[in-house]
């Protein structure tokens, strides 16, 4: 059996990988500052994760949802701590897709309605609802298109104003979109977004699986705007590497048996590597570094002649260029070992290292940055 071709894969085989580096089977170091879609957030190989994971594995691994997993309550109650939403419940899953459908479903069961707003540039997920709600034609089957979801130009006040009535289920928005290019939703139009949701019986998501966890410098990045969603759905980094996802939800929303469930999400492992993040993410104050650290890469990278524009918050950074930046992305890993991500807009670098990353881990990339760029600019 081989495997089915969907990845384009780089030459490259990582065997172990520590804090900001990943080392691969020829004994070369990268340093990796887009943590496989923002996934690590602590660091690879934490030591305190792999201890939990390691005690954990070595007393039980896995059962059902059916009998008591007191970690699960250990889990919410720091995450309702450290992201300010201790009055929220939380359902656990295994991947940002599935927090997002199940988002969905709960706020159609919720208010029986089935209209779903997204935004232009969105990316939700691969499963049914989650990609019905993803503005990428190319990766949508026939199967998953649905007129139940519209989509709104992003950061238009008067087009979502029209379109959000009182038929609308729901609004799903990421707190920063991270496959459209890093791009920040304006404070006031999320504002404006809440509003029309109370005012018509609908509910807000927020997508935070990417740009949730610490990473934009606050726990969630829709937390600058000062705004409070209805359900907020996390992942990638709220594993570090062990796949897990999550829905906050308010408690206006009520739960009854079997309306939501799982097999795998919010099991044993999964949620010793959760505990093992929110403990490192409070304990060596992470959110803080995150944004120092970005504040710091943002300032250096904006001083460079040619680039077009510089976008984020923290530690999730869109560079875009003036012309399309997979040439650079592959020079900055196969001549200088640095791992970089790509977004739908072609022109836009995208950089999400570990919250932990240090200023001269930052400072690698830029004096290798410098060195390519400047080739560029003069060819």
């Amino acid at each position: 059996m081989n495997l089915f071709d969907v990845y384009p894969l780089f030459d490259i085989e990582p065997v172990k990988a520590a804090g900001s580096y990943i080392f691969d089977k020829k004994g070369d170091k990268y340093l990796d500052l887009y943590g496989g879609h923002a996934v690590i957030s602590i660091g690879h190989s934490h030591p305190y994760y792999v201890e939990m994971l390691a005690r954990q594995l070595n007393h039980i691994a896995f059962y059902s949802n059916s009998v008591k997993i007191p970690q699960q309550e250990e889990l919410a109650e720091k995450l309702g701590k450290l992201s300010g939403y201790d009055d929220y419940n939380l359902f656990l899953v295994n991947s940002g897709a599935e927090a997002n459908e199940n988002a969905i479903k709960l706020a159609s069961f919720s208010n029986d309605r089935k209209e779903i707003i997204a935004f232009k540039g969105s990316f939700h997920g691969r499963t049914s609802a989650a990609i019905a709600a993803t503005d990428d034609t190319g990766i949508i089957a026939p199967v998953n298109y649905s007129s139940n979801f519209v989509f709104a130009p992003f950061n238009d006040i008067e087009a979502a104003g029209e379109l959000i009535t009182e038929k609308t289920c729901a609004v799903i928005i990421e707190g920063i979109q991270g496959v459209g290019g890093v791009q920040i939703p304006d404070q006031l139009f999320l504002k404006k977004i809440r509003a029309l949701c109370d005012k018509m019986g609908s509910f807000l998501i927020l997508d935070e699986v990417q740009s949730g966890y610490g990473r934009s410098g606050k726990f969630f990045a829709h937390q600058y705007a000062d705004v409070k969603p209805d359900l907020i759905t996390v992942a990638k980094g709220m594993g570090n590497g062990f796949p897990m996802g999550g829905v906050l939800i308010n408690p206006l929303l009520k739960a009854k048996h079997s309306m939501l469930g799982t097999t795998f999400g919010g099991n044993y492992l999964a949620c010793a590597a959760g505990i093992a993040v929110l403990d490192v993410i409070k304990n060596e104050n992470l959110i803080e570094n995150a944004l120092q650290m970005g504040n710091y890469f943002k300032n250096q990278i904006a001083s460079f002649d040619g680039i077009k524009e510089v976008r984020g918050n923290g530690l999730m950074i869109g560079i875009e260029l003036d012309s399309p930046c997979a040439e650079i992305r592959k020079q900055l890993l196969f001549d200088h070992k640095i791992f970089t991500g790509s977004s739908s807009n072609k022109n836009t670098l995208r950089i999400l290292p570990p919250l932990n990353v240090k200023r001269e881990e930052l400072d690698i990339f830029l004096e290798a940055f410098s060195q390519i760029f400047v080739k560029t600019m003069a060819a």
